[in-house]
C-alpha cells in the first residue's frame, strides 16, 4: 500500500450559510460554473495492487477504525416551502411527454445500469441490452488497453441501440476515473491521474484545466459519465481509519472549502469536455468505519440532515451538478431504518433541502455486502421507490434481469410505483438530451 499523502490544509473556510429548501430547479450553467472558477482565482478489481480502494465498480478493500464526530451543523437554515415530489408527472401535454409511445419495459431499462467489465465483458452485459431494453453501461475493472481499444468496446454497446432495444435512445456510458488507485482506464491516450489528495494541493484553475484534458480523453473513448468527483468530506486526523475514502486518498483535502473548490474545479473540467461528472457518495462516506462493498451494518451516527459533510454536496449541486450517487450505508440522524440508497428520507434531504432535479444514481447494488439482506429485485424496487432513477449493477451484470423484472412487475401492479418509474425515465432522458453525441 503506498504511503498516503496528506497535503497542508487549504485556508479555513468562509462561513457557510445553506438555504433552507433551495427550489428544485435550483442550479447553475456549466458556463456559470465555469466563470465562478476563474473569478474565483486560486484557493478495484483483483487486477489491482491489494489492498484496492472501493470504488462504483465494486473494488473490495479491508480496513477498520473507530469513526469521528462531525459536530460543525449548519444552524442557520429557516423554513420554507417543500419542493413538489419528484413523484409526479412533468407533462400533461401528450404532445410534450418524452414517453409517449414508450412500452414499459422500455422505460425500466432506463432507469438501469449495467456493469461492463473492461478486461473479460461478460456475454449477459450485451444480453440485457437487447432482452431487457437496458439504457446504460458501466465500464469497470482495471485497463491498460488505452483510448482505441476502448472505444472500440464501447462501440460494440452503443452499437446494440435500435427502436427495438432502447427506444433508439443513447447510451449513458459511465467509468470510474477519479485518479490514484481508482483509475479504470489507462495506457495510450489516457493521462495518470493523481490522487485526489494532490489535486486539491493545485490551484483551481489548474485543476479544471486538467480535468478537461482527462475529460477529452474519456469522450475520444465514448464516454459521456464519469463517476467522480467525491465529495466526501473526511477529518485528516482519522483519514487513514476510514477504509472507503481517506484510506485510500480518495478525498479533495479535508475541509469543506478544500472540498468544495478543488470537487467542483474538476467537475468544471469534465463538463467542458462533454463528460458529465457524478458527485458522490450522498450523504457522504467520510465518516464510517467499515466499506459497503465488504461490510454489511455499515452505519453512520454522527451524519444528519445539517452537517457540513452534507452542505458540501450541496455546493456541487449549486456549481451545476447533474447527477448525484447515493452511499448505501445507513444515516441513524437521518433515517435508522433502511440503507441511504433505499431511504425515501435521505434522497428527500437530497431532493427538498439541496434542492436538486437532477439524476440521483446508486453506488453498485449488484455485490456489495452492505445490500445482500434484500434479493437484487427487492433492492431495486427499493431504490426506485425511495426515489432513485439510476439502479447500478457493475460488479455482478448477473443480477440486472431479476432487478428489470421486478421493476416492471411492480410498476404493472402499482400505479404510484408506475409513476416513480414514469418520473424517474424522464429525468434520464432529459439528462441524456444534454449530452453530446
Amino acid at each position: 500500500m503506498p504511503a498516503e499523502l496528506h497535503p497542508a490544509p487549504p485556508p479555513a473556510p468562509p462561513a457557510h450559510r445553506r438555504p433552507a429548501r433551495r427550489p428544485p430547479s435550483r442550479r447553475l450553467a456549466a458556463g456559470a460554473l465555469l466563470t465562478g472558477l476563474l473569478l474565483a482565482g486560486c484557493g478495484g478489481p483483483a487486477d489491482d495492487p491489494d489492498p484496492s480502494p472501493a470504488t462504483s465498480a465494486g473494488t473490495q478493500p479491508t480496513a477498520d477504525a473507530p469513526t469521528t464526530d462531525d459536530p460543525t451543523a449548519d444552524e442557520s437554515r429557516t423554513a420554507s416551502p417543500s419542493a413538489p415530489s419528484p413523484d409526479a408527472s412533468s407533462s400533461s401535454d401528450p404532445a410534450d411527454d418524452v414517453l409517449a409511445g414508450w412500452s414499459l419495459e422500455e422505460k425500466v431499462g432506463q432507469l438501469v445500469m449495467v456493469g461492463v467489465a473492461v478486461d473479460d465483458p461478460a456475454p449477459v452485459s450485451a444480453d440485457v441490452v437487447g432482452a431487457h431494453h437496458v439504457g446504460n453501461v458501466f465500464l469497470h475493472g482495471r485497463s491498460e488497453a488505452g483510448v482505441d481499444a476502448t472505444r472500440e468496446l464501447v462501440t460494440e454497446y452503443t452499437g446494440l441501440v435500435s427502436d427495438e432495444t432502447t427506444h433508439g435512445t443513447q447510451m449513458l456510458v459511465a467509468t470510474d476515473q477519479e485518479g490514484g488507485l481508482v483509475q479504470v482506464l489507462r495506457g495510450p491516450g489516457f493521462s495518470e491521474l493523481p490522487a485526489a489528495t494532490e489535486q486539491a494541493t493545485w490551484a483551481p484553475g489548474k485543476l479544471r484545466d486538467r480535468a478537461e484534458t482527462w475529460g477529452d480523453e474519456l469522450a475520444a473513448a465514448g464516454i459521456n459519465l464519469n463517476l467522480a468527483p467525491v465529495m466526501d468530506l473526511v477529518d485528516e486526523a482519522d483519514a487513514g481509519d476510514n477504509p472507503p475514502i481517506g484510506y485510500f486518498d480518495r478525498s479533495y483535502g479535508f475541509t469543506p472549502a478544500s472540498v468544495e473548490r478543488s470537487a467542483t474545479a474538476f467537475s468544471a473540467g469534465m463538463q467542458a469536455a462533454g463528460v458529465e461528472p457524478v458527485i458522490k457518495h450522498f450523504p457522504g462516506l467520510g465518516r464510517v468505519t467499515a466499506n459497503t462493498d465488504t461490510d454489511a451494518d455499515v452505519v453512520d451516527d454522527v451524519t444528519g440532515p445539517d452537517a457540513r459533510s452534507v452542505d458540501v454536496f450541496g455546493a456541487g449541486i449549486d456549481a451545476g451538478a447533474r447527477y448525484v450517487m447515493m452511499s448505501s450505508a445507513t444515516y441513524t440522524r437521518i433515517d435508522p431504518d433502511a440503507p441511504a440508497v433505499f431511504s425515501p428520507k435521505v434522497v428527500g434531504v437530497l431532493r427538498d433541502d439541496l434542492g436538486f432535479d437532477g439524476v440521483v444514481v446508486t453506488d453498485d447494488v449488484s455485490a456489495a455486502a452492505q445490500v445482500q439482506q434484500w434479493s437484487p429485485g427487492e433492492r431495486a424496487v427499493r431504490a426506485v421507490e425511495a426515489g432513485v432513477d439510476l439502479v447500478l449493477a457493475s460488479a455482478d451484470p448477473s443480477v440486472v434481469p431479476e432487478m428489470a423484472d421486478a421493476l416492471v412487475e411492480r410498476a404493472r401492479k402499482d400505479e404510484g410505483f408506475a409513476k416513480k418509474v414514469d418520473a424517474s425515465a424522464e429525468r434520464v432522458l432529459e439528462a441524456k438530451a444534454g449530452l453530446g453525441g
